[in-house]
């Protein structure tokens, strides 16, 4: 049997079948996927920046702001009632935002080290706990495994094409939100303490998703656990890809800016999330019984 069989298409029962059918709330884990999980992740950085650093609201004031809508995003995308490609993504955009200000509330201060030059504060309210990286990133470590561990113990499957529940929909999204601020610890880690800068980070992060494709052809490693390695791993490479833009070419970057990195992210974004509506349009129209071709994998 093929090792990729943990992504195979969702079991939907025919209009003439009369066992119980179920509708697909997730995508296809396809290429296109892991562009637009990228795509979403490096706006989700240089957007989080745009509101915290460049507008000066500060980490504290944002994260309650972006947190406030990714309950709203997930509450649209839990309603829903099959996969919407705008729902999702959405939810996956503000995911990436909130993740980005909760990392950095989490691990930075009102230091000299993550201020502007002559700037004593960043915003109203607290200026962050300055846990640091690597506690930071054991913190979130730690969230993730319990989250890991209570749905384990609910009984449902971590194969991702099975999520077909609300309470198992809500354990995935709970999963993502701290994987993506535990990817952000990550990429700011490479991108400011490791020494390797905002493109050495980017492409060691690349290497290690090379080593994940390359361990899907391993019939001893389980895909749901390379599935959920990769999607860590994207996001510190959203982070350092979104810092590689936006910072000053003195520390490295490129000094395109927070505002105009993100207006042409998000409109990257819009354009394959478009692409994907059409997409499932077309596959929603196609007769019963007729397949899409060869092979379909999906995730949801």
């Amino acid at each position: 049997m093929e090792n990729s069989e943990v992504l195979t298409d969702l079991d939907v029962a025919s209009a003439s079948n009369t066992t119980k059918s179920v509708m697909k709330k997730l995508p296809e884990v396809t290429l296109a996927f892991w562009i637009m999980k990228i795509a979403a992740t490096t706006l989700g950085e240089t957007a989080g920046d745009l509101f915290a650093q460049t507008l000066k609201l500060g980490y504290f004031l944002t994260t309650i702001a972006l947190f406030l809508v990714f309950v709203v995003t997930l509450v649209v995308q839990l309603r829903s009632s099959r996969y919407n490609p705008f729902f999702y993504w959405t939810v996956i955009l503000s995911t990436s935002m909130a993740g980005t200000t909760m990392s950095d509330f989490m691990n930075r201060d009102a230091s000299a080290k993550y201020l502007s030059a002559g700037a004593t504060r960043l915003g109203w309210g607290p200026q962050g706990l300055g846990l640091g990286y690597p506690t930071g990133a054991a913190i979130l470590i730690s969230i993730l495994l319990v989250i890991f561990t209570v749905w384990k113990l609910s009984g449902m499957t971590f194969q991702i094409r099975d999520i077909v529940s609300f309470r198992g929909e809500a354990l995935f999204w709970s999963a993502i939100l701290v994987s993506n601020t535990l990817g952000t610890s990550m990429g700011d880690f490479l991108s400011d303490s490791s020494g390797l800068g905002y493109a050495g980070g980017a492409l060691l992060v690349t290497g290690l998703l090379g080593v994940l494709l390359a361990l899907m052809k391993v019939p001893a490693v389980p895909n749901v656990l390379l599935f959920w390695f990769a999607f860590v791993l994207t996001r510190p490479l959203g982070a350092t890809a979104g810092d590689f833009l936006t910072k000053p070419v003195a520390k490295g970057g490129l000094d395109l800016g927070t505002a105009g990195s993100s207006a042409v992210l998000l409109a990257v974004l819009f354009a394959l999330m478009g692409y994907a509506q059409v997409r499932e349009r077309r596959s929603a129209a196609r007769p019963a019984g007729e397949k899409p071709g060869p092979v379909t994998r999906r995730a949801g």
